[in-house]
């Protein structure tokens, strides 16, 4: 799909007047990140680079997108020959997708001519934005799962169809094992899995005809919605009669879906039934409404959920609307050729960026658990002196020393390399393996749903004095 089109009118705007002052070619640096941690957590997941680097390599004007831009008034044909000849030329610095990640610190670095960089930056927020919350999201729900079985059910519910298509990729990277969305499954080859609408029960003269039907379609996939009418003394009754007639004839009753009432009094009541009857190997599947805070709170009162399925909350990000990602100007080129850092300064001390071309390494203690991020500037390396002591952002007296048992890595990348992808396009499985292999390393005094405890994203003492230079010195300050 061509995206280039889905941009904010100020990218044209700004790109026609670069193009008429003649400072289009000039190099420049963007970075994208994030100032607060979405749902009040600890953590964020990163997620929808493959997504965006697919986008970059289609994105062109066609005829009639440039005829639409001159009826915009912006008609220079010079203008108008550069988008037709538009591809983006430039470099790609990112963190793997799937990474865990923290407030102000580069996600992503796009490095080329001031004209092209600029153009994307509408693009590159609207993908990252949204699958990083919820990636996030779903991770949360994970981990407040007891990483038990999470399914991804809200394309019904989802903000429109790309909105639906993108949180379910999203989801299944942040730790759902499988979703409803079949076109998902198609085009990102995620496990689909389905149960049953009330519809299905309500068109048969009873329940127990409908389930033994559904149990002729499906005789090895079969999971009953015992909510219908009375989930005790009909749904799970009947769905325990078929599945004791599956079991005659060698088939397995996979599951019974819970989708409103009391979850926590409905599981246990059902799951003692259940093995009574000896179908142990029967699943219960919760759903209605749940997200991290109501599936924590179930599993500390004890309910015997196997499966948890997760819609509305899940894909809508809920309750935060959006990422707060932007993407900054960090660097420009001079006058007389020459890359010079910049910063943006504002009343509200979170909003000042950090200057310069920058990287990020992720510290491990002695145990293999994170303990912290570097930002430091794009030409230091973990031997430098500059790394010994990590200076927190605001505050030169809060810091953490680097000694030299910890293990340093690497977390930026290039995935795009003069127009060309060179890296990022990992399988999806690979992707979400990443996540949750990351969350294993984080501390869970990160991850609680109440007050995690805030994760040290430090800078390196070089970067810190620049940062500290300009602030003083009132160079190349960009007032907001």
């Amino acid at each position: 799909m061509n995206l280039a089109m889905l941009t904010d009118l100020y990218q044209f705007s700004m790109l026609y007047g670069y193009h008429l002052s003649g400072t289009d070619r000039k190099m420049a640096n963007f970075d994208v990140f994030f100032r607060r941690h979405p749902f009040n957590g600890g953590f964020a997941v990163f997620a929808g680079l493959a997504d965006l680097l697919a986008a970059l390599q289609n994105f062109h004007f066609s005829d009639s997108d440039l005829e639409y831009i001159k009826s915009l008034g912006l008609k220079d044909a010079g203008f108008i020959e550069k988008l037709k000849n538009f591809h983006f030329s430039g470099d790609i610095f990112s963190f793997p997708e799937g990474s865990i990640c923290f407030p102000g610190e580069p996600l992503m670095r796009f490095s080329g001519p001031l004209f092209e960089v600029q153009l994307l930056e509408t693009l590159v927020l609207n993908i990252i934005n949204f699958q990083t919350l919820i990636a996030t999201k779903s991770a949360r729900i994970f981990e407040a799962s007891g990483k038990s079985a999470v399914v991804e059910f809200g394309l019904r519910r989802s903000h429109g169809p790309d909105g639906g298509l993108s949180a379910s990729r999203a989801a299944y990277i942040g730790g759902c094992v499988a979703t409803s969305n079949v076109l998902a499954g198609q085009k990102y080859g995620i496990p689909v899995k389905g149960t049953m609408a009330h519809s299905w029960i309500m068109s048969f003269p009873n329940e127990l005809i409908s389930f033994r039907e559904y149990a002729k379609a499906f005789p090895d996939s079969s999971v009953f919605l015992v909510d219908t009418y009375n989930t005790l003394a009909d749904g799970v009754p009947n769905a325990i009669t078929v599945g004791l007639e599956m079991k005659k004839h060698g088939h397995t009753l996979k599951g019974i879906r819970l989708d409103s009432g009391d979850l926590a009094y409905l599981s246990v009541e059902a799951r003692k039934m259940l093995d009574e009857a000896g179908l142990t190997e029967t699943k219960i599947l919760a759903s209605n409404d749940l997200d991290e805070w109501i599936v924590d709170a179930l599993r500390h009162e004890g309910a015997k959920i196997d499966i948890w399925g997760i819609g509305t909350k899940l894909v809508t990000g809920s309750p935060d609307s959006a990422l707060g990602g932007v993407f900054k100007l960090s660097a420009i080129e001079n006058e007389d050729g020459v890359i010079i850092p910049k910063i943006k300064v504002s009343q509200n001390e979170e909003k000042t960026t950090n200057p310069g071309l920058k990287s990020v390494y992720r510290v491990y203690d002695t145990s293999g658990m994170m303990t912290g991020d570097i930002i430091c500037l794009a030409d230091e390396i973990p031997t430098d002196e500059s790394f010994k002591l990590a200076i927190h952002p605001l505050n030169e007296y809060k810091f953490f020393r680097v000694t030299p048992e910890y293990s340093i890595k690497a977390m930026m990348k290039k995935v795009f390399s003069n127009g060309v992808i060179v890296d990022g396009t990992e399988k999806l499985s690979d992707i979400r393996n990443r996540v949750l292999g990351e969350l294993e390393k984080l501390h869970s005094s990160h991850k609680r749903l109440v007050n995690p405890h805030y994760y040290k994203v430090s800078l390196s003492q070089k970067l810190f004095r620049l940062r500290k230079s300009l602030l003083e010195k009132g160079l190349n300050i960009q007032k907001e």
